[in-house]
């Protein structure tokens, strides 16, 4: 085996002779640079109304200046100063807090302060909060005696007297008057969680902060995980001290031990808690979802639940309320295959109805449910795909829903009337891509974001229904232009046909000249996302269109499996099947890709791809190693007993029960039949994709004599990007591996 020394020497030896006016692209101008990053809309919708929150700098030159706070109305423009920056500097401080977010009581009349977070696995969950009384101009801290950046998720109450938040696994409340603390929970042992999440369940069903505020505010209903005896993984850092320092945490992969999971509803008065009877072994379960339902005049507030069985193909819409013993369930949900957890749950003025999302007929649709009865109705069209419903808007009688019922690539915004008549796309027609939204509370106005494949995002105010343009908040105008002047490679998006009435969705970027190019795939292909969407990538399209100047030809395809909004059948179709079908559905697209476009160098056919596009990478190598000549696999999984229950269990079933679907889709088992070159990259502090499944692909290359190159990055987790200099390092060792092995000329 080779190990790859990849220093940092860029690409100037493999650039071609260009005048000194011309610009080009390489990665110092694309991964050093700030002007190729794409500007965004940093405001914040207030919880009702038309009005959003920015803060600005007096000095805006001035990149070290505090910013103050203002509201504005979205459909005039009119700006109204909150409070200033130097409200922000904490008594005995000479500057004022670093904000990183911030939420509004629902009066108004504070503003809750988050600052110095640290990181919980993916994300900066845990910091400091300060609490802001805007009138009187006081500022103190939460949990001020506490170590600093130990408390996670704080909230208000819903009369903005009172925050909760967790310390510790435990979930506190502190009023905002008195700063007197109760504590609501405890732990009987270490393994118990309270408020927030284990790793498995935070990283496949997104619970982060676990707890929530009944809309009266006299209680909180939480998670609560039990870890005992869910097998533990451990890391090693080997790059903070001079003696390796151990990092251990619960991680239950495919087919082992869960977490015991519980509701609970505790009295914030008296500080009682009710457990909800859910059924079943709450080890052999999944609680999805726990919200509550609006309070009205003639509905008190229920908690509502959504219940998963292990395998995911069962999710279970349970209501309780705190004055009666059972549970009632209010609907099911059920797929042969499984079934995807929503956050579009929403409810009508009345408090009536709610809607839900189902596949039940094949298609991804909005349905209106009826509180009492459980009876449902669909709002959308049978035939096309709700991709995502981003509001009601009751006064109107519409839902607000993203959808691209014509090419599974693209995203307009339609309005799809309450009462299930049709539905009618509002994005301009002008306009073709992708286009996004953040809607008011009361649906007057929305920031609108739209790009595609070549165009870097514009983003205005538009006003609600008519979606006519009240002005533009950023154009990227000096983005716009440097692609304009160096992104000289055609880019095209369009079908490939793979036989049977199949064609897979594909993007091309490359020369068409009639010479033989290379072709470099990037690929994915799992049930979690796709590639090929007519939108902006990024630093990833100018990378691509470097690439592509050097005489590469570089695709991407989206096969079957993908959740791409092309009907049910079409995503599931992989079921217990992760890494059999997809691997041959690419291999199909990129051969027949050869016959369609000539400039292609079929015997010059390179692949690379992260995470699951890794694992991809490694089973197209292997199986398909007479069209594969190079592979780049990025912090992939080898094996799919090496990832977690969640994950890996709803695509596959269970391992008992589909021991050949497992081993036919981990490509640890068929690595003696590599046989072009392959680099292998991962962090060795990556927490998600491990990197100890990697060492056991690697002992298994070993064992067959087979010749590979490795790059490991020392405690960088899945994201490679912690540290000096990573994002160019990788990028750079990327590249040049395709230059030497897959040279263009």
């Amino acid at each position: 085996m080779r190990f790859l020394i990849c220093g940092l020497t860029l690409l100037s030896a493999f650039l071609p002779v260009t005048q000194a006016d011309e610009p080009r692209l390489t990665l110092e101008n694309i991964y050093g640079s700030e002007r190729v990053r794409a500007g965004s809309f940093a405001g914040q919708w207030e919880l009702d109304g038309h009005h959003y929150v920015i803060r600005k700098r007096a000095d805006e030159n001035d990149r070290e200046s505090p910013r103050s706070f203002f509201r504005v109305d979205a459909l005039t423009g009119a700006e109204e100063p909150i409070f200033e920056a130097r409200q922000l500097t904490p008594a005995g401080r000479d500057k004022p807090l670093n904000v990183e977010s911030y939420k509004f009581s629902e009066d108004g009349r504070r503003v809750l302060l988050y600052t110095n977070s640290k990181r919980v696995w993916r994300r900066n969950t845990r910091g400091d909060y300060w609490i802001l009384t805007i009138d009187s101009g006081k500022l103190r801290q939460l949990g001020s005696e506490w170590p600093e950046s130990t408390l996670m998720f704080a909230k208000f109450s819903p009369d903005g007297n009172s925050v909760a938040y967790v310390h510790d696994r435990n979930i506190y409340v502190e009023n905002c008057d008195t700063q007197s603390r109760k504590q609501l929970t405890s732990t009987a042992r270490d393994t118990i969680i309270n408020g927030t999440s284990d790793w498995v369940n935070e990283e496949e069903l997104s619970i982060r902060d676990g707890f929530r505020w009944s809309p009266d505010g006299r209680q909180i209903a939480f998670w609560q995980f039990d870890t005992q005896d869910v097998p533990a993984m451990t890391m090693i850092d080997n790059t903070s001290a001079w003696y390796p320092k151990l990092i251990t945490f619960t991680y239950p992969k495919a087919g082992q031990q869960n977490s015991s999971v519980r509701v609970g509803v505790v009295n914030v008065a008296s500080g009682a808690t009710k457990w909800a009877p859910l059924p079943g072994d709450p080890r052999q379960h999944y609680v999805a979802r726990i919200e509550w339902t609006p309070e009205t005049n003639s509905q008190p507030a229920e908690l509502v639940i959504q219940h998963l069985n292990r395998l995911q193909n069962t999710n279970t819409l349970y209501f309780w309320k705190m004055s009666q013993r059972d549970l009632r369930r209010v609907l099911v949900e059920k797929d042969e295959a499984w079934v995807d957890v929503h956050d579009e749950m929403q409810w009508l003025p009345d408090g009536s109805h709610f809607t839900w999302v189902s596949e039940a007929d094949g298609w991804r649709r909005i349905q209106l449910v009826d509180r009492q009865t459980g009876t449902r109705r669909s709002i959308t069209p049978e035939g096309a795909d709700a991709i995502e419903l981003l509001a009601v808007d009751s006064a109107n009688d519409i839902a607000w829903v993203l959808a691209s019922p014509d090419n599974a690539t693209q995203r307009y915004l339609y309005a799809a009337a309450l009462d299930g008549s049709g539905w009618e796309r509002r994005s301009p027609t002008d306009q073709q891509g992708t286009h996004s939204y953040r809607i008011s509370g009361d649906a007057k106005a929305a920031v609108h974001t739209f790009s595609n494949l070549t165009t870097p995002p514009v983003i205005s105010m538009v006003e609600l229904p008519s979606h006519d343009v009240i002005r533009t908040l950023e154009d990227n105008s000096k983005l716009r232009e440097f692609v304009a002047q160096t992104c000289t490679a055609p880019a095209t998006l369009g079908r490939t046909a793979i036989g049977d009435g199949v064609e897979l969705d594909h993007w091309k970027i490359g020369p068409t000249s009639d010479g033989k190019h290379p072709l470099i795939v990037y690929v994915y292909g799992e049930p979690a996302g796709t590639t090929v969407r007519d939108t902006w990538m990024g630093t990833n399209f100018l990378w691509y269109q470097m690439l592509a100047q050097q005489g590469y030809v570089i695709m991407s395809f989206d096969n079957r499996g993908t959740p791409a909004p092309r009907g049910r059948d079409w995503r599931k179709s992989i079921y217990r099947n992760i890494g059999i079908n997809a691997v041959a559905d690419q291999a199909a697209a990129v051969s027949q890709a050869v016959r369609d476009h000539p400039e292609i160098n079929a015997d010059r056919i390179g692949v690379w791809g992260w995470s699951g596009g890794g694992s991809m990478t490694l089973n197209a190598m292997f199986h398909h190693n007479d069209l594969y000549r190079v592979g780049v696999s990025v912090a992939p999984v080898p094996d799919q007993l090496g990832y977690d229950t969640i994950y890996q269990e709803r695509y596959m079933g269970l391992p008992a029960d589909n021991p050949d679907g497992y081993r036919n889709g981990s490509s640890i088992h068929f690595c003696d039949q590599l046989r072009g070159k392959l680099l292998l990259i991962h962090g060795t502090g990556d927490d998600n994709c491990h990197y100890a499944t990697m060492e056991r692909l690697i002992d298994r290359l070993i064992t067959n004599n087979r010749q590979f190159d490795m790059l490991s990055y020392p405690n960088r987790t899945h994201a490679i990007r912690e540290g000096k200099n990573t994002t160019m390092h990788l990028r750079t060792a990327i590249t040049n591996y395709f230059l030497e092995h897959l040279p263009a000329k």
